[in-house]
């Protein structure tokens, strides 16, 4: 398929727009839009199974996201890498930076294709390997006053 477009890749200390990268991706020749949306949780599992070992487990207050200053460009050249594929239309990716209370949006991709499937497949993709390649580090805080760093190399 020609005409593969990353339409968005960026990182932002703003708050995200999910109309924003939902309609960057719209085409005409797409049959299909996945969307995925993450949002701060009032809780972390992991860090709740630890609590239980010791005691009652601690909620998150709020987290605080720091970024590498070539995050935005790694998070587009996986957009490209993916778009590189053909098997999809448009590709949209934002993450946000800077302290996010609970419910704020952290990161939305979307990616649309000419079928649902494709659509699927990529936007999964593009979701686990962005938290797992691009260099961007959790900072969670809890209740009980504790805190712990997710993502460090």
């Amino acid at each position: 398929m020609s005409g593969v477009t990353v339409t968005l890749a960026e990182i932002r200390e703003t708050p995200l727009s999910v109309d924003e990268v939902l309609s960057s991706v719209a085409d005409p020749r797409a049959g299909g839009t996945c969307l995925f949306v993450g949002t701060v949780r009032n809780h972390d599992v992991k860090h709740s199974e630890k609590s239980l070992e010791g005691g009652d487990p601690a909620d998150v207050t709020h987290l605080d996201y720091s970024a590498h200053p070539q995050a935005a460009e790694v998070a587009r050249a996986l957009a490209e890498r993916l778009a590189a594929e053909g098997r999809v239309v448009r590709i949209g990716v934002v993450h946000r930076v800077g302290r996010l209370d609970i419910g704020d949006l952290a990161v939305v991709v979307a990616v649309s294709a000419e079928h649902r499937g494709e659509a699927f497949d990529v936007c999964r993709r593009l979701i686990d390997e962005l938290k797992a390649t691009v260099p961007i580090w959790k900072h969670q805080r809890f209740t009980d006053g504790s805190d712990e760093w997710v993502g460090l190399p």
